[in-house]
């Protein structure tokens, strides 16, 4: 279940947010001797679109919602750009400066002449599961075949990661093993399986848990568990705005790892920023998909550096899946001085 954008940039941060933001950042300007003027004047105001809205971006809903955006003198925004490629002309147009989206859409934005310089991790692997009825057991990839999976429709991940690792790690095509990929419109993949339509979806969170709490279905397969750390989702600027911008591309990343230390120091931290994020979300669906993000490895990253092997398996990842043109070298794309310095003063380590 995602909450749809009002338009194709509209403001997703509410009231509530602001009100928390603006009293921890007040708590910690007044902790160093600045006044209420000295606040206003030192923070620097800054737009992050969002590709979609969803439950893969929660360290920078913490930011925004635990105030430590507002902490490192940024006047922080989320706007929601309504699909993944979108945050792109977004950026180009400086009608936002940080984009949050798949890795991939900086590497195609840089080929096309935008370019682009990933600067923080925010999903460090794929929260993706496959869900089905109970009693239908999937022990490896292979176990795929032959069946019809609902998902949602291409180029989505649901799609173009089972097929990656089908054909990288399991060693088959999935159409040429029978594998029938049923693409369907946003929550109406566990209803595909309940009613028979479909062997088993694949899906995020919340969709995983809402699954399972609702359509009484099961975690039948975890790709995170087999694919292991990637650089699923990013933060990217213009080549340029880095230039420009250090400073504030430094205070964005000291924020970010505090808000991942927070994530995985406070119990039911994520719960709790759920909760607030997606009202419309059950709060037992909240609370078991909360589980599935925290638990499964490097989903939610302890700080936001980029590795070269995060990189490597993105662009493997979205070479053979077809949603790249032509991969480009780590060390042309990722700019990973803002967050280790971050991390080592405001994080936690790897």
């Amino acid at each position: 279940m995602r909450k749809a954008p009002e338009t194709a940039v509209s403001k997703i941060t509410s009231a509530a947010v602001s009100r928390r933001g603006a009293i921890a950042g007040l708590g910690a300007v007044a902790a160093s001797g600045l006044g209420f003027p000295a606040l206003a004047q030192a923070r620097t105001k800054i737009t992050i679109s969002e590709a979609i809205h969803i439950a893969l971006y929660t360290p920078i809903y913490t930011a925004m919602r635990k105030g430590f955006f507002t902490k490192h003198g940024l006047d922080a925004e989320i706007s929601t750009a309504g699909g993944i490629a979108l945050p792109v002309p977004v950026l180009l147009s400086q009608r936002a400066q940080f984009a949050c989206t798949g890795t991939g859409m900086s590497v195609n934005a840089t080929l096309e002449g935008g370019k682009m310089r990933c600067i923080s991790k925010i999903a460090g692997a794929i929260s993706l599961f496959a869900i089905a009825k109970p009693g239908v057991k999937i022990a490896s990839l292979a176990d795929f075949k032959g069946k019809t999976v609902a998902t949602l429709r291409f180029p989505s991940n649901t799609i173009s990661t089972p097929t990656y690792m089908m054909r990288s790690i399991g060693g088959f095509d999935p159409k040429e093993a029978g594998v029938n990929f049923l693409e369907l419109p946003p929550g109406a993949q566990a209803a595909a399986v309940k009613d028979g339509r479909a062997d088993v979806a694949v899906v995020f969170d919340w969709d995983a848990s809402i699954g399972v709490n609702q359509f009484g279905l099961e975690l039948a397969f975890s790709f995170a568990d087999v694919l292991g750390p990637i650089a699923f989702t990013s933060i990217f600027c213009t080549e340029q705005y880095v230039k420009e911008n250090g400073e504030v591309v430094q205070r964005f990343n000291n924020a970010l790892a505090e808000a991942m230390k927070y994530l995985h120091t406070t119990p039911d931290a994520h719960a709790e920023i759920s909760r607030a994020e997606f009202p419309q979300v059950a709060p037992d669906v909240i609370a078991a998909g909360s589980k599935n993000f925290m638990q499964t490895k490097n989903v939610v990253p302890r700080n936001p550096v980029i590795t070269k092997v995060d990189w490597d398996a993105i662009m493997k990842h979205e070479s053979v899946a077809g949603t790249l043109k032509q991969t480009l070298p780590y060390e042309e794309m990722v700019d990973t001085r803002f967050a280790e310095k971050a991390a080592a003063e405001f994080g936690l380590p790897a």
